[in-house]
């Protein structure tokens, strides 16, 4: 099935017509401009009003790009003073491309591919770019079917959004336009792709739970043939051994994604006498059964038991009893980044190679820290 979003949310364009409006009293009163009344700004117009090359006023409208503050700003009070409003990414304009992208997921239900494609969408909208939606539903066939279709719409772009960290095939290089991968890597080096820092989310654990005075760890995983599980305990694993500690039965042990599986590792976890201050799981829905099996033996979290997930779902983290604390993948910030390369790749600057967006701790009751117990600011937790 295919959907057709226009990307630049109704909330955006209403916000910037009142923008304008609130703006047009003092931009008729001052920083006037020397252009034909009845010809609308452009790009040049507004470098050349703010003393830059064409390019650095790109990069400033943009965003995404290392442009000094007080040039941006100058950049931004002259498009203002003109009242330049891009219709696309500003660097294309008279490039005769159609300001559409191709944004192709395998879980348009997924838990991690909506935020991921929310992020895109608030990016396409500051560039005025629409996006055509696809879901490929995990079908190598269909997914190559949807691109044959999308590039006869004169896509200027593809953002493939995966469903897991695991690496991915690459589409090719054969395709006349870029493309980026977001969440599933390219297997190709050559290729753009945007990851979360899963690597550095496990030793955020670790830190998290040493700097609260946790040092008898055990950290229950995932199913290993999942990078993101592998890659998680791996961070994990470094963290601890930088700090001169090691895991509870002497490193992690790795099942599946189940609440299942986290209350059996923590049963035999009990069960083996090992001194216990803190147990570390790799997705939120182990941590959750790791709970309910420390709340069945009498055990208190956190007094006696810290609990930690990964993934900072709210449905499971805000609601677990007590709430948990986890690591937030910031996957609309992972979203964002794959537009901008995207946009990027369009003026012709590709930026091989796999770009980490971090993550961050979300720290709340399960961990020692009551003042956390609120509800994460997005639905999605991301």
């Amino acid at each position: 099935m295919e959907y057709f979003l226009a990307a630049p949310a109704i909330g955006l364009a209403d916000w910037w017509r009142r923008y304008r409006r609130r703006r047009q009293d003092e931009m008729e009163a001052g920083m006037g401009d020397s252009r034909r009344p009845d010809r609308p700004a452009t790009l040049k117009d507004v470098a050349a009003a703010a003393g830059v090359s064409i390019a650095t006023a790109s990069k400033a409208l943009r965003g995404g790009y290392k442009v000094h503050a007080a040039t941006r700003g100058r950049v931004e009070r002259a498009a203002e003073a003109l009242r330049f409003t891009p219709s696309r990414p500003p660097s294309d304009l008279g490039h005769g491309r159609s300001g559409t992208v191709g944004l192709i997921t395998n879980d348009l239900e997924g838990r991690f591919s909506i935020p991921i494609m929310m992020g895109a969408e608030d990016a396409f909208g500051t560039g005025g770019i629409q996006a055509f939606l696809c879901d490929a539903r995990g079908d190598a066939a269909k997914e190559r079917e949807q691109v044959r279709a999308l590039l006869a719409r004169r896509v200027d772009g593809f953002i493939f959004v995966g469903d897991t960290t695991n690496p991915r095939p690459s589409v090719g290089r054969d395709l006349r336009v870029p493309v980026v991968y977001a969440y599933s890597p390219s297997i190709d080096p050559a290729d753009i792709s945007v990851i979360s820092d899963c690597h550095g989310a496990g030793r955020h654990v670790v830190e998290h739970l040493v700097s609260n005075g946790r040092r008898r760890i055990a950290y229950i995983a995932g199913d290993p043939t999942f990078s993101a599980a592998v890659d998680r305990a791996a961070g994990a694993t470094a963290a601890m051994a930088a700090l001169g500690l090691t895991f509870v039965g002497g490193g992690p042990v790795f099942g599946n994604w189940s609440e299942a599986w986290g209350r059996m590792e923590t049963r035999r976890l009990l069960a083996s006498g090992e001194p216990i201050d803190a147990i570390a799981c790799g997705a939120d829905q182990l941590a959750r059964g790791v709970l309910d099996a420390l709340r069945e033996a009498g055990v208190q979290v956190p007094a006696d038991v810290a609990v930690m997930g990964h993934d900072d779902w709210r449905h499971i983290a805000t609601q677990a009893r007590p709430p948990l604390s986890s690591i937030n993948m910031d996957l609309r910030e992972l979203g964002r980044t794959a537009a901008r390369l995207l946009f990027h790749a369009i003026d012709g600057v590709r930026e091989t190679g796999a770009h980490t967006v971090p993550t961050r701790v979300v720290p709340r009751l399960s961990t020692g820290h009551p003042e956390h117990v609120s509800p994460t600011a997005d639905p999605d937790g991301a």
